[in-house]
């Protein structure tokens, strides 16, 4: 009767609820409060590895749907974490500590 991308779609346009019967499949739901908030379900939660503090992006799907991921760091994030105490270093000096490196030749000393 319908293709399957307009099975898809027209399943997007019902209740969760009605989704949820024709997948067979139960779906967590969550309630939105007045602030716009919405707490993620415990077990949504665990299968996405998501922790409190952690942030999730919301991206649109191709037919209006939204998909929830959680937000990987990026390595910006780890800027400042680390206190360098020591001299600094020329751009020149690193090179040869990494030429060094991939020849064998670094030791802990160095």
């Amino acid at each position: 009767m319908f293709s399957q991308l307009e099975e898809i779609y027209f399943l997007t346009e019902r209740k969760e609820a009605d989704y949820n019967n024709a997948r067979g499949v139960p779906m967590a739901t969550a309630a939105v409060t007045s602030k716009g908030q919405i707490t993620i379900p415990l077990e949504v939660r665990q299968k996405l590895g998501i922790k409190p503090g952690d942030r999730v992006l919301f991206i649109e799907g191709e037919h209006g749907e939204y998909i929830l991921k959680p937000k990987t760091g990026s390595l910006m994030d780890l800027e400042g974490c680390v206190r360098w105490t020591g001299k600094p270093v020329t751009i020149e000096e690193m090179n040869e500590t990494i030429a060094k490196g991939w020849a064998g030749l670094l030791t802990f000393e160095d």
